[in-house]
């Protein structure tokens, strides 16, 4: 099944306003609908999960809010396929690390990665309804990221740029910060926030596509 017959069976929805997801669902989807979660992400305890289970359990809270807020909204549309995401990034130490507060926050994720392994994280959800029943499923993707040995100046530099203060672990593999990173082990596009090609291959395990 084609991604086009999929759009005609299903209004696909990317539960999430991130440009990079968004790039990267087109590359399976040309065409879908942007609907950003209203799910509060501090209503979690962090603590009470490993990575993994974080990551996982952040897309799926985040595809369900978006599931249920579409279908009380209207029951008449074409079934949802809902896709949430959330990416954390895991330094050295196991720390997950979230979007840096400030300059001193991004100075201290940067130093803690300079020269070391972490691991990126995304889990994924879809949220839909099949043969009348209403079906949702989680998966989760690691790759694990080497950074170049980081001189103070370079760190300094790239936090000047911007860039490292709307992204998780204060760094944007996909821009700038590609030049920190000295070799990665898995899906590159899983570190820039969603793995398309392993999506695609659940969406066709799924009988979706």
């Amino acid at each position: 099944m084609g991604a086009e017959t999929v759009m005609e069976k299903f209004n696909v929805i990317l539960a999430s306003g991130s440009p990079r997801r968004k790039e990267l669902l087109r590359l399976i989807f040309p065409e879908f609908e942007v609907f950003p979660s209203p799910f509060d992400e501090e209503s979690l305890k962090m603590g009470d999960f490993t990575p993994e289970t974080l990551a996982e359990t952040l897309s799926r809270c985040k595809a369900e809010a978006v599931y249920n807020t579409i279908c009380n909204q209207n029951t008449n549309s074409i079934n949802p396929l809902v896709i949430g995401g959330d990416t954390v990034v895991v330094s050295p130490e196991g720390e997950v690390m979230g979007k840096p507060r400030d300059a001193a926050d991004a100075g201290r994720m940067l130093g803690s990665l300079s020269g070391r392994c972490h691991q990126v994280i995304t889990g994924v959800s879809l949220f839909y309804r099949q043969a009348g029943a209403e079906k949702s499923h989680t998966f989760s993707v690691l790759t694990k990221v080497w950074f170049y040995p980081l001189s103070e100046a370079e760190i300094a530099g790239y936090i000047e740029s911007g860039e490292p203060f709307d992204k998780a672990g204060g760094y944007g593999i996909q821009g700038l910060g590609g030049m920190l990173a000295e070799k990665i082990d898995g899906d590159y596009w899983n570190v820039v926030g969603l793995p398309a090609g392993r999506l695609k291959r659940e969406l066709t395990a799924l009988g979706i596509l």
